[in-house]
């Protein structure tokens, strides 16, 4: 059950919308289920003797005595707004459980606190089978103004013991971090419009891709320009330096014709222009060549940072836990982005998820995570990984988002871990469509009976408590054909399952042959070691993250030119 709580001045323009049609002539059968005097408020939706018109100016002049006995001016923003909402599914509600509901919606906000002769005139509207608009004026009889601070936190408090007492869908509670939701209006305007996303919802998803993606707080609004985003920066009057900016997205305007302007903090608390400089690197930093020893390198090093985020996950160090969640959030953008194959859908809609558990009212230490941060960049500049490493990574990707969303569950984050959860489906659902096939070829492909059994051998001598358990698992072919891979390049075998092993325990793996699979992709080996080292250039990053960030395809060929 949602309350949405808001103020405005017009309490006739309201009544009128309330007992209207509707927008779309989506109101059916208007009329009050509560008010603060059931005999002394006239109801529209209940007087078949009078017209619309006379009833709405009746019960505006009733509803709003308290305002007119101040004489002059009537207070600002004196019109207190809250519709209350059921879930999608959720059971029917009589007239006389919604006026219940309205009754103690009001009393826990501080409209009418319970006993109080001299509180404010409400009423409680129903024109819909899910949900009320609550209509108050916030001048008490003694004209005093009500005690509304916090009010709608205070509902939301309330409506999550009506879900349990109703017997509703139990939401998650909030801690007060997740960015604004599109109003009403702006949701008619995209309905209109024949979009699927609203333009606030729109600019804030680009703008988390383009803020991954850059290095430089320049390059974010270049990129931004880029992509048709019309850019506002507000300038200190003494400094001259950026101290906020607004987004406009492409083609959205009011009825002026003005673009309709998001201040980015508005979008969200962590694209303010102060949080964004704190997740940037410095100058320097940014344009400071990079230099890898072969392809494989920035995805090997990018799986091993989120090995090291888990870890930190669990250490107890909760701003730089909150550092790696955030940094893991730019993590799977740039991975969808640099992820050919039909299971980028999926890798980018993990990402839009995980957008609400990347920030919680803990504060981060993103500079503990900058090492993360920079390897999810340097993705957008590496070639298609070889041998499987995608897939390794993504793999690598999922243990983690389940993993904060079992850190935010601890830390009763209950959106932000319902959130991470769904990324987690989704980047279960990209792995599989990815590893599936892989993981056939690699059967396929596995070495004969007499280097099964040496490498069997091996698997007894190194995890000597998971070997049986491993043999036992569908990946076992798939993993020989792995262990030939790596003996080929000069590893040994025994060597490297102690070394994979030890890198977490297996006790939970379901498909531990599996996670050895991917977990030997993934490692640094002979071959890696003593490949020539080569220097990638940051020449011209704005129109490499341009082309990274912003395309909705992103082919080998077009990483390949962007390093050269």
């Amino acid at each position: 059950m949602v309350p949405d709580v808001s103020a405005g001045s017009d309490t006739r323009g309201l009544v009128a919308y309330l007992f209207g049609p509707g927008r779309r002539d989506e109101h059916t059968d208007p009329h009050i289920v509560a008010a603060w005097d059931p005999a002394g408020a006239p109801d529209p939706g209940r007087d078949p003797e009078a017209t619309y018109t006379q009833l709405a100016q009746r019960l505006d002049q009733h509803f709003d005595l308290r305002t007119r006995e101040l004489g002059g001016e009537k207070p600002r923003q004196h019109v207190w707004h809250c519709p209350v909402r059921t879930a999608p599914g959720d059971r029917y509600l009589t007239d006389a459980e919604w006026a219940e509901v309205a009754r103690r919606v009001v009393a826990a906000s501080g409209i009418a606190p319970d006993g109080d002769e001299k509180a404010c005139r409400w009423i409680a509207v129903r024109h819909a089978e899910d949900h009320i608009h609550i209509l108050a004026t916030t001048v008490r009889a003694d004209g005093r103004r009500p005690r509304t601070h916090r009010d709608g936190q205070r509902a939301q408090a309330e409506c999550r013991k009506i879900e349990a007492e109703f017997g509703l869908r139990r939401l998650r509670s909030g801690d007060h971090t997740a960015p604004r939701t599109p109003t009403g209006a702006e949701h008619a305007k995209t309905r209109r419009q024949g979009k699927q996303a609203t333009a606030r919802k729109w600019l804030r998803e680009q703008a988390y891709a383009v803020a991954a993606a850059v290095r430089t707080e320049a390059d974010y609004f270049t990129v931004l320009q880029s992509l048709g985003i019309k850019v506002k920066t507000r300038l200190g009057p003494n400094s001259g330096d950026v101290i906020g900016y607004s987004l406009a997205a492409p083609g959205d305007t009011n009825t002026a014709g003005e673009p309709v302007w998001y201040g980015g903090s508005k979008l969200a608390p962590d694209l303010s222009i102060n949080r964004l400089r704190e997740r940037l690197p410095n100058h320097e930093l940014a344009h400071r060549p990079q230099h890898v020893r072969d392809p494989a390198q920035p995805w090997r090093q990018a799986a091993t940072e989120l090995d090291t985020a888990r870890t930190v996950l669990g250490s107890g160090d909760e701003a730089a836990a909150q550092g790696y969640v955030a940094a893991f959030g730019d993590t799977l953008h740039n991975l969808a982005l640099a992820t050919p194959g039909p299971n980028r859908h999926e890798l980018q809609a993990a990402a839009k998820a995980f957008d609400r558990a990347r920030h919680s009212s803990i504060r981060a230490d993103h500079q503990a995570a900058g090492a993360l941060r920079e390897a999810a960049r340097e993705l957008l500049y590496a070639s298609h990984a070889p041998g499987g490493l995608t897939i390794a990574l993504v793999f690598s990707a999922l243990h983690l988002a389940r993993a904060a969303a079992k850190w935010h569950e601890q830390h009763g984050h209950q959106q932000q871990a319902a959130a991470a959860q769904q990324a987690l489906h989704h980047l279960q659902a990209g792995y599989q469509q990815a590893a599936r096939p892989a993981l056939t070829e690699l059967a396929r492909r596995a070495p004969r009976a007499t280097t099964t059994r040496r490498f069997e051998q091996a698997l007894r001598t190194a995890l000597p408590d998971h070997a049986e358990h491993v043999l036992a698992d569908p990946a076992w072919p798939a993993l020989t054909t792995t262990l030939a891979r790596a003996e080929t390049a000069g590893d040994s075998p025994h060597r490297l399952l102690a070394t994979v092993g030890a890198q977490r325990e297996l006790d939970t793996a379901h498909h531990p042959a599996e996670v050895l699979t991917w977990r030997i992709t993934a490692h640094p080996g002979k071959r890696a070691k003593g490949a020539g080292e080569r220097t990638v250039g940051d020449a011209s990053p704005q129109s490499s993250v341009a082309r990274s960030a912003a395309a909705p395809a992103n082919t080998p060929d077009e990483r390949r030119r962007r390093r050269q």
